[in-house]
């Protein structure tokens, strides 16, 4: 298994900048993506959270598996952190966010009321990894598109502040990786899913990585993307190149290995989670 790393200047920064930036804050608000929540669960956040306030989101929630995203869920409610299961794309369960935020802030709003104050602006940050749909909740959240949106990572390399019209204060950060992947699965789920630039890694590898995880859990999924016989096949780089002359692409199987990565990402293999609680 070849080793996959990406963690350029920017995102060292921005751990920085929100590091500084974490004694104005009321909330922290992680995006996770929801089909491998553990994968996608930056493990520096954990040493800024201190004793913030903490929502979890499972973004993308229409994409996974559903009976394994209400699973997390209860994980995490069992921890104390409050989750919620999001469609950003959609404009999902908006409403039910804003109430998390001002449930969580609420001893700090409840100390400002006895003060005399009067709708009290909430400072909330939202982080999560690149490619998680973080500026896209961020645009629903404010009701209107000032966070740039891609479906590569890398495309928020600055932090602003945004306003809303539910009194919460948004700090819009860029998507944060760590600096290695203790485990490599989390490195090969990550590029799978689109949080790693294609560039620093062979989509091959990927898909081989994702072949055996579909074996084993979804591999009525598998069968139906492959149109082939996946049985058939001894080995997964015999089913990678009968897939890529299936689909007309000949013996290009890098370029079918990207192809599959892409369709994974868009839910053309169905609603797929490769991270259990």
């Amino acid at each position: 298994m070849a080793t996959i790393q990406w963690y350029p200047g920017h995102m060292n920064k921005a751990r920085n900048q929100l590091q500084e930036k974490m004694s104005l804050l009321d909330v922290l608000v992680e995006v996770l993506d929801a089909r491998i929540p553990l994968a996608s669960r930056n493990p520096m956040i954990n040493d800024l959270i201190a004793k913030k306030p903490h929502i979890v989101i499972l973004n993308k929630a229409d994409l996974a598996d559903p009976k394994i995203t209400e699973s997390w869920i209860n994980y995490f409610n069992k921890q104390n952190t409050p989750a919620i299961a999001m469609d950003s794309l959609h404009n999902n369960n908006m409403k039910r966010l804003f109430q998390l935020i001002k449930q969580v802030a609420k001893p700090k709003l409840d100390r400002l009321a006895e003060k005399g104050a009067s709708n009290p602006t909430i400072r909330i940050a939202l982080c999560g990894i690149p490619n998680c749909g973080k500026s896209t909740v961020i645009n629903r959240l404010v009701g209107k598109n000032v966070a740039e949106v891609g479906n590569r990572p890398g495309v928020t390399k600055g932090q602003s502040w945004l306003k809303t019209s539910e009194n919460v204060q948004i700090l819009d950060t860029p998507g944060i990786l760590w600096p290695k992947f203790d485990d490599q699965s989390v490195g090969y789920k990550l590029a799978a899913f689109g949080a790693i630039k294609e560039t620093i890694f062979h989509a091959d590898d990927v898909a081989f990585y994702l072949i055996d995880l579909l074996k084993e859990n979804y591999p009525k999924n598998l069968a139906t993307f492959a149109r082939v016989a996946v049985d058939d096949y001894a080995s997964n780089p015999e089913l990678l190149l009968a897939m890529t002359e299936k689909y007309g692409m000949r013996d290009d199987y890098d370029r079918f290995s990207l192809f599959m990565l892409q369709q994974l990402r868009k839910g053309k293999l169905g609603r797929i989670s490769l991270d259990r609680p």
